[in-house]
């Protein structure tokens, strides 16, 4: 096969692919772009090669260095298009593991810092999860499991950061659920803790800022928070302030049970 109609743009020495190489020549001038780390440059050739390789056995491994190029360039959306493309077309190559590990991992370098949108983020995870049931002996497995929790972490960190900004603008109630977002669903985070420490604060917060006629209910559920604390973290650094809140709403319920007709306590118990 001869190149014909493939130039790469801007490349003048003797390693630009030329119109008359052939596709082993083609190969072998992207292929040496790569051994010398020049990536952005072997992506091009790549693409150029694989253009013109389909069909033949130097295909696999074109697609293969293109997107090794992209990530090792840093264009992890683009590298991940192409390991998905990798094993899509070719699932009985013995470089699957590695892509699909790979392919998730683009999507791990692209999660952004916990502020931000989180879709890379939940991506990744959904990938690192499929790679684990995919290949669970392999040695990039526990890998994969700790760039999970790394992950889950952020994601902890971003509902955990909404209940606080909930909670510094007196919204108790939306400050209350995201606190419990955030234990149930990532109990196993650095964030569980605190998120349900905080919560039996914001319980408390939100009963004592509300009409009489809500204040029992919603200071039973600081209580029942704090129950939900010393059962799950019974030596959590945050605990001081769980009992504080604790002891607070405990307190309003006392007064409110005392402040009850007596024919209505009698019908309550």
């Amino acid at each position: 096969m001869i190149v014909s109609a493939f130039i790469l743009a801007g490349c003048s020495n003797k390693y630009a692919i030329k119109p008359g190489d052939t596709l082993d020549t083609a190969f072998k001038k992207a292929e040496h772009f790569y051994k010398v780390h020049d990536y952005e440059q072997a992506s091009s050739a790549f693409e150029t090669v694989l253009s013109l390789a389909r069909g033949t056995a130097k295909a696999e491994q074109a697609e293969y260095y293109l997107a090794e190029s992209y990530y090792h360039n840093n264009e992890f959306l683009l590298a991940a298009n192409e390991y998905k493309r990798f094993y899509s077309y070719y699932p009985k190559s013995d470089k699957r593991q590695e892509v699909q590990f790979k392919e998730a991992l683009c999507y791990e370098r692209l999660s952004p810092r916990y502020k931000l949108d989180q879709t890379n983020s939940i991506k990744a995870i959904e990938l690192f999860q499929l790679f684990i049931s995919h290949y669970p002996n392999s040695a990039r497995a526990d890998s994969a499991g700790k760039f999970i929790d790394k992950l889950r972490d952020k994601l902890a960190h971003k509902t955990y950061a909404a209940a606080k900004l909930y909670m510094r603008n007196n919204h108790y109630k939306a400050a209350a659920i995201y606190y419990g977002l955030t234990v149930d669903q990532y109990p196993e985070t650095n964030w569980a803790e605190v998120a349900l420490a905080k919560q039996v604060t914001a319980y408390l917060e939100l009963a004592d800022n509300s009409v009489r006629s809500k204040q029992e209910e919603r200071y039973t559920k600081a209580v029942e928070a704090y129950q939900k604390y010393v059962q799950i973290f019974p030596d959590g650094k945050n605990r001081e302030e769980a009992e504080n809140s604790y002891s607070s709403a405990k307190a309003a319920l006392t007064k409110i049970s005392g402040s009850k007709p007596k024919n209505l306590q009698a019908s309550n118990e």
